[in-house]
């Protein structure tokens, strides 16, 4: 498991200390990762946090898929980058606001858009789920500032996001990746029947 320190928002269930590690890889414009997240919010969040069975066992992180065949793809991972930035706290929340969204920030729907638009209609969803007095913070990480091709505040999250995910091979969303290796079997439409067998399966310790 490795996260730059920026990043530590992205542990969205379990102890950041736990032994085991679910890496998810996710695009908040593919309808299959949405699907998936609601599973891990249903399913694994009760599941590894206080009091439940894999409590300071298994932790899970979320992996941001950029996938640019999406226009949108990496506005919309701006956003939660700059969510967890404002207030990390609520970058689960937030994304799981963005998954129920998405259709907003589909190809067609933002093909009449300008980029600054996104971004805009980004920060007052954010503010729905962070405070509207938030809000404005999400959207200054998300403004345009230096040199004319010098991307934004959160920009260089993006590019550690990205980069990881090429090392590792990950291609599609979701991905699911159990301590470091690729769990092939592993589907958005694993519900809790399918998670809990994975997980009495692979945690030993």
């Amino acid at each position: 498991m490795a996260l730059q320190p920026t990043l530590r928002p992205l542990i969205i269930a379990g102890k950041e200390t736990a032994p085991h590690t679910i890496e998810i890889f996710l695009d908040y414009v593919c309808p299959y990762s949405a699907k998936l997240a609601r599973h891990i919010d249903a399913v694994l969040v009760p599941l590894l946090g206080t009091g439940g069975k894999y409590d300071g066992k298994v932790k899970v992180i979320f992996r941001n898929q950029v996938q640019p065949w999406h226009a949108s793809s990496t506005l919309v991972h701006e956003a939660g980058l700059a969510v967890a930035r404002v207030a990390p706290d609520k970058f689960w929340p937030f994304s799981l606001a963005l998954f129920n969204a998405q259709d907003d920030y589909y190809d067609i729907p933002t093909s009449d858009l300008t980029p600054k638009q996104i971004r805009a209609k980004l920060a007052e969803l954010a503010g729905s789920v962070i405070g509207a007095d938030k809000s404005n913070a999400v959207l200054d990480l998300l403004t345009n500032k230096t040199s004319p091709n010098g991307g934004v505040d959160v920009t260089d999250d993006l590019k550690y996001t990205i980069k990881f995910s090429r090392q590792n091979g990950i291609h599609v969303s979701p991905t699911v990746l159990w301590d470091g290796l690729i769990a092939p079997d592993a589907s958005s439409s694993w519900a809790e029947k399918e998670w809990t067998e994975f997980l009495q399966a692979k945690v030993l310790v």
